[in-house]
């Protein structure tokens, strides 16, 4: 196993804890859907969105078209406020390693499938994102996970060969696509499994890393909130 010199984290599930409940009503609320017609029309155009081939808005609309909606500009302001919220609850634990990884001067990055809303709702909501050494949104690069291409940009951003690169991911898919250009996989599923499996490799020191006293080192960014 090559030494790890770098981790890139996903957002959603890993860095963020679950959906909120509560934005997912929101959303029900404005489009007047049920469950049952809502989720088909809210996943068929995400990759599309998460990918920059539709921006918000063009992606509300075609989650309207596909509901059999016509929605207007209120509603659809309405709904890219309520699918931001949607994974702003932080899966602290998880935060708080990274930013321990920070102090002891390990570069870490972000890899997240976002659109351009929600991506600009993160940055405007959390100041520790300035913290990661290097953060790659897919909507900027016409690109998604699992495409070899945003996992060899990622390792660009960080400067860092693929092999050094510790990824983790909740989805399998992406896990797999990591895996192939060379890097370092761990999929999360819980903080505790998640704890266990860098033990069971040997990655002690990575998961307890040692915090300097000297100041924190460039890009350490904001504590956790």
């Amino acid at each position: 196993m090559s030494e790890i010199r770098a981790v890139l984290f996903d957002y959603g599930m890993v860095l963020s804890a679950p959906p909120l409940p509560s934005a997912w009503a929101r959303m029900l609320a404005i489009t007047g859907l049920d469950e049952a017609r809502f989720q088909p029309s809210y996943w068929a155009p995400r990759h599309d969105y998460d990918r920059g081939t539709y921006t918000g808005q063009e992606y509300w609309l075609a989650v309207g078209e596909a509901a059999g909606l016509s929605l207007d500009p209120t509603q659809i302001a309405g709904l890219i406020a309520a699918d931001n919220d949607l994974w702003t609850d932080l899966n602290r634990p998880m935060l708080a390693w990274a930013q321990q990884l920070q102090r002891a001067g390990v570069r870490t990055g972000i890899l997240s499938n976002l659109g351009d809303e929600m991506a600009a709702g993160l940055l405007e909501r959390f100041d520790w994102i300035e913290g990661f050494y290097h953060c790659t949104w897919s909507h900027a690069l016409k690109l998604a996970k699992p495409e070899a291409a945003i996992y060899q940009h990622a390792a660009v951003g960080l400067e860092t060969p693929l092999e050094h690169i510790l990824f983790i991911d909740d989805r399998e898919d992406n896990i797999a696509g990591a895996a192939q250009t060379g890097m370092q996989t761990i999929r999360y599923t819980t903080h505790a499994a998640f704890e266990q499996e860098m033990t069971a490799r040997g990655l002690q020191a990575l998961l307890h890393p040692h915090e300097g006293s000297d100041a924190p080192p460039e890009g350490s960014g904001a504590a956790l909130p």
